[in-house]
């Protein structure tokens, strides 16, 4: 193929006001539908493999409705994957740049024939209405497109200067054998941009996905090798912490791609960090963990924008989102006002079945039902409840709750601190500009957000002092454009990894330099 590509371009969002898309999406729900329950192997050095135990996703819409049913891999399977990825390394780094390039934008152009039928796959594993669905998929397509190039761009790295005397050269090999633990909120997109970084460089992976997102990851697997994808080169594991656990610890894994809560992240962080015996290696651990995100409200702002703003970055996807904004904090000149508007805009959301495109919908499971709840519990004991704070009744008794809003919460509430990953909002009253900004940088999270103001001065001291890895301006603080806003987020929020940016392919790799004299 010819290393010279087409400049980057995101991939458009999908309109589904036109009749065209309405019925095209209309039509992919009823294919995927008609496969629901269908039974899924562990996929081992390219052979299908069948334990003695299986697991069901289900749809958080309508708990009832099996998506698929997974045979779930034990200490011994995962160990016999990275097996298969050791030996397929071997063969797969040999592989010269261009190829493994082709082979994902092989896999992009089929994602790109098929946008619908996983935007209904993503309705009905994980709950996500048509909108979130179409990003999710978009961004999956412009993952692989921008790592493809970005690995042409590695591949052809040289030195800042030639020495005198010498032939300079700088070479980004792989690493080796990694493990790739995605999650289930973005089963698509996550999971499959850091796969594709991992083994466009060279690498091979023991893919892991989220029990609440499996059918969706091993859906993509067989896409990858109808792309053309060799034996061992992507092996998948589904299961729980144990499985994880082993990937981590084995002493052949390299490196660790983890997106996902913050505790389990520092479990693998810490876990990665002990030598194994026979490791001759540093494990690298590539981790993205979270946030409690912050917008801010100044007085001078545009009011509509700030209260759709931070009515989408709170409530899209029902707040399942580690850049969802959980907190917005409100000059106090304009503070009723928004809690009345802020009101009104949330009240207006439609709630049910994904499928049929309401606004909001489930939260995953039962587990995260439970939790919310009893953040909201908390919340009442926090500040004033003004919409929401109820489990929702449904057809398909899904795990609903309603938008929930909170304000009066204290900067130091439990509300305003710990992650809920759920459709919860609380406001925050500010006095000044000052009090805004360190309210905003006062938890121990530091991913997403935003500034409403009109402000240039406000908007340059928050450019210098508010700590986040990703801050938007007069927009919400969700929806990241992969190559535009590359991801990643500081202090417990990850190793602020970028993934989407110009360095993220870099964290696969090592960079080897070597010297010839001139003779």
């Amino acid at each position: 193929m010819s290393t010279t590509l087409p400049t980057f371009r995101n991939e458009p969002f999908t309109d589904f006001s036109t009749a065209e898309n309405k019925r095209a999406m209309h039509e992919a729900l009823d294919r995927v539908r008609a496969e629901l329950g269908h039974t899924y192997d562990l996929i081992l050095a390219g052979s299908d493999l069948q334990t003695a135990t299986t697991f069901h996703s289900v749809n958080p819409a309508n708990p009832s409705e099996v998506i698929g049913i997974h045979y779930a891999a034990s200490a011994k399977e995962a160990i016999a994957a990275v097996d298969a990825a050791q030996v397929a390394f071997a063969s797969w780094k040999k592989i010269p740049a261009s190829e493994r390039v082709a082979l994902l934008l092989r896999a992009a152009n089929l994602i790109r024939q098929r946008h619908f039928d996983f935007c209904a796959w993503l309705t009905f594993e994980v709950g996500k209405n048509w909108a979130e669905a179409d990003a999710d998929v978009g961004e999956t397509i412009d993952f692989l497109e921008f790592y493809a190039r970005e690995a042409l761009r590695l591949d052809a790295a040289t030195t800042p200067i030639q020495y005198p005397g010498e032939h300079n050269l700088l070479r980004y090999v792989p690493l080796g054998v990694g493990a790739v633990i995605p999650p289930w909120n973005f089963p698509l997109a996550i999971m499959a941009g850091m796969t594709a970084a991992s083994i466009v460089c060279g690498n091979t992976v023991v893919l892991k996905p989220s029990p609440d997102a499996p059918t969706i990851a091993a859906r993509f697997v067989a896409l990858m090798e109808e792309a053309g994808l060799p034996d061992g080169v992507i092996n998948l594991v589904q299961g729980g912490p144990e499985v994880g656990r082993t990937l981590v610890e084995h002493p052949e894994v390299r490196f660790i791609a983890f997106t996902g809560s913050k505790k389990v992240g520092l479990e693998i962080h810490e876990r990665a960090a002990k030598t194994q015996s026979g490791q001759h290696f540093i494990k690298r651990t590539i981790l993205e963990l979270g946030g409690k995100d912050t917008i801010v409200v100044d007085a001078d702002c545009d009011l509509d924008a700030a209260v759709d703003g931070v009515t989408a970055s709170a409530f899209g996807f029902n707040g399942q989102k580690c850049s969802a904004c959980s907190r917005v904090i409100v000059d106090a000149s304009i503070y009723d006002t928004f809690c009345d508007r802020i009101r009104e805009r949330v009240e207006a959301l439609t709630h049910g079945a994904p499928a049929d495109n309401f606004q909001t919908g489930p939260v995953i499971n039962d587990v995260a039902k439970k939790r919310v709840l009893d953040y909201i519990s908390i919340g009442k004991t926090e500040g004033r409840l003004i919409t929401g704070g109820v489990a929702v009744d449904t057809s398909g008794n899904g795990y609903n709750i309603a938008p929930t809003v909170f304000a009066d919460v204290a900067p130091t509430a439990r509300l305003a601190q710990e992650e809920i990953f759920g459709p919860v909002l609380a406001i925050i009253k500010s006095n000044s500009f000052d009090e805004a900004l360190a309210i905003a940088n006062n938890t121990e999270y530091g991913l997403t957000g935003a500034i409403y103001t009109h402000s240039r001065e406000k908007l340059d001291r928050a450019r210098e002092e508010f700590h986040v890895g990703n801050l938007y301006f007069n927009r919400k603080c969700t929806g990241a454009m992969v190559g535009a806003h590359p991801f990643g987020g500081f202090n417990m929020s990850g190793t602020d990894s970028k993934a989407g940016g110009p360095d993220y392919l870099t964290l696969f790799t090592q960079a080897k330099s070597i010297a010839e004299k001139r003779t």
